[in-house]
């Protein structure tokens, strides 16, 4: 599978413990824009709506061959579709404290699929101390060990 979209955003706000697959319900004309590669993950979410998993925020540009009538809204709430077992395993991490779902990354190939991260929020302490990290590691890259 290709892939369409990346949330890098999250990979630095978030601890990822760890990721599921998760297929998504789309109209045909959103299909297509994600093929693509019309898919913004920037500020997206995965939250419960009458015990379903809805992922929120996730905006697909209009196709552009599609009729004009015939186009849903691009930032409108969409469905995930997760077995059972997943399904009682997200909502019980859900619950936790701290914890959150975040998409990650929308993979196009047969089928669109997400991949979902489940983790919690860094403190801006944390955030900072990533970051010298990686200037350090770049400066001994590009130095050497001398």
């Amino acid at each position: 599978m290709k892939k369409v979209a990346d949330n890098r955003r999250a990979r630095f706000d978030y601890d990822i413990a760890e990721t599921i697959e998760a297929g998504v319900q789309l109209v045909g004309s959103e299909v297509k824009s994600c093929r693509a590669g019309q898919v913004s993950l920037a500020g997206a979410y995965v939250s419960f709506v009458s015990c379903k998993p809805v992922l929120k925020h996730m905006k697909i540009s209009h196709y552009a061959n599609a009729r004009k009538d015939d186009q849903p809204a691009p930032d409108r709430d969409r469905e995930l579709l997760l077995r059972k077992v997943e399904l009682e395993r997200i909502k019980s991490l859900q619950n936790q404290k701290g914890t959150s779902i975040i998409p990650l990354e929308v993979r196009a190939g047969k089928y669109i699929k997400v991949l979902l991260g489940i983790g919690r929020g860094r403190k801006r302490m944390d955030k900072r101390q990533k970051l010298k990290d990686r200037s350090v590691e770049k400066r001994l890259r590009t130095h050497g060990t001398d």
